[in-house]
């Protein structure tokens, strides 16, 4: 029985070293979308030690690894979440599958507490259960209640943690940050570049998103779901730098995911729109959010991509594109999702596009994502780091 028991866990232990080696990978006969929502037709992807060696029209030059024959499926960048709450517990095995199978490689917590971040994080670096890379980030939810030397601990605090973002900072949306806010803000701010962690704000007014960007916030977790942000607005963010995540979907009703009833509700399951975490009347915000990120767009702001949900991440993936798809093109779409997240979560020199040198992080789509947004909620395989994390071409297209 005890050799048994020894040889049952040894296996588990080669199970979980495979699940983190990186791996050798030939695509072949795939549609790649490449950097600038280039096309190649019918190309190839070479992988090995967990990179991308080569992305080329044709067949490649020579194989590495397993061969994966797309069959006219398409390759493009793993999808990354900028903000979706996540934490470990006991349910964290499914949902991070669920995860994968929708297409996510990485995500940046939202918040909560940092240590169970960290665990989360652990749990799928160490190879305990499966799942998309997990940025932590520390709660640091309501700096009115500090001072600036309370606050700049709490930063010193996650930066020995290891955490290196903040979840969302939440600044007054109306009528605007108060002058203790502000103070305690730029002292985050300040300390956070010392201590190597980058902030994040939770700013839903255009008052609070130019006046934290103004103060120096790199990274602005939400666009205004409170007022219309005027084209002069968006000039003073692009202007400072600042990277925004969209979450255009937020005002607007889910369908199907909470109850098959075919009734309206928020995205915590209540109804719409009374449930709107500090509505503002009937639901404006489902006009504000798509509108605002248009605006910022086109005034020369990074706009990256996040659910903030933690639902179901298909439903959710369906829900913002549904949104976005009413202002951005596709070819928006796949700089936004790629790209802009990317650069949003730090990591644009490894993840967004599917370039050489940078980490094999992709998926096949069985459609054309230039199509239609509903191509992209088609996800047969994904790659996390060179590793097939997620195959299902046995199954009938």
């Amino acid at each position: 029985m005890k050799r048994h028991t020894l040889a049952r866990l040894a296996g588990l232990a080669l199970g979980a070293a495979a699940t983190l080696s990186a791996q050798d990978l030939t695509i072949t006969n795939a549609r790649i979308i490449g950097p600038n929502a280039a096309v190649i037709e019918r190309g190839s992807i070479v992988v090995r030690g967990g990179k991308i060696a080569s992305v080329a029209a044709g067949p490649p030059a020579a194989v590495s690894g397993r061969t994966i024959d797309a069959k006219g499926m398409t390759a493009m960048p793993g999808f990354i979440d900028g903000h979706r709450h996540i934490n470990t517990g006991p349910n964290e095995k499914q949902e991070m599958q669920a995860l994968l199978e929708a297409g996510y490689t990485t995500i940046l917590s939202g918040g909560g507490p940092a240590d169970g971040n960290l665990a989360l994080r652990d749990h799928i670096d160490k190879g305990l259960i499966n799942g998309p890379r997990i940025l932590p980030s520390g709660a640091l939810f309501s700096i009115g209640n500090l001072t600036p030397e309370s606050a700049r601990a709490e930063i010193r605090k996650m930066a020995a943690m290891g955490v290196k973002f903040t979840g969302e900072i939440v600044l007054t949306a109306l009528p605007g940050p108060t002058a203790k806010e502000m103070e305690n803000l730029r002292a985050v701010v300040d300390e956070g570049k010392k201590a190597g962690v980058t902030i994040q704000v939770h700013a839903v007014s255009t008052r609070g998103m130019v006046a934290a960007a103004e103060a120096g916030v790199p990274l602005l977790v939400h666009l205004p779901n409170k007022d219309w942000t005027s084209k002069e607005d968006a000039k003073k963010v692009a202007a400072t730098g600042a990277k925004v995540l969209g979450t255009a979907s937020f005002g607007t009703p889910v369908f199907g995911v909470f109850a098959n009833d075919n009734k309206p509700r928020f995205r915590d399951g209540k109804p719409w729109p009374e449930g709107i975490i500090d509505g503002v009347r009937l639901g404006e915000e489902a006009g504000y959010m798509p509108v605002n990120a248009r605006t910022v767009w086109d005034a020369g702001v990074t706009l990256g991509y996040c659910t903030d949900t933690n639902y179901d991440p298909k439903a959710g993936l369906d829900h913002e594109l549904k949104l976005l798809n009413v202002v951005f093109s596709m070819r928006d779409l796949i700089k936004m999702m790629g790209p802009n997240t990317a650069s949003y979560v730090q990591m644009g020199d490894q993840i967004g596009t599917l370039e050489a040198g940078k980490l094999a992080d992709l998926i096949l789509l069985d459609g054309d994502p230039l199509e239609g947004y509903w191509n992209w909620l088609k996800t047969k395989v994904v790659v996390k780091g060179g590793v097939v994390v997620v195959d299902k071409t046995s199954q009938k297209r």
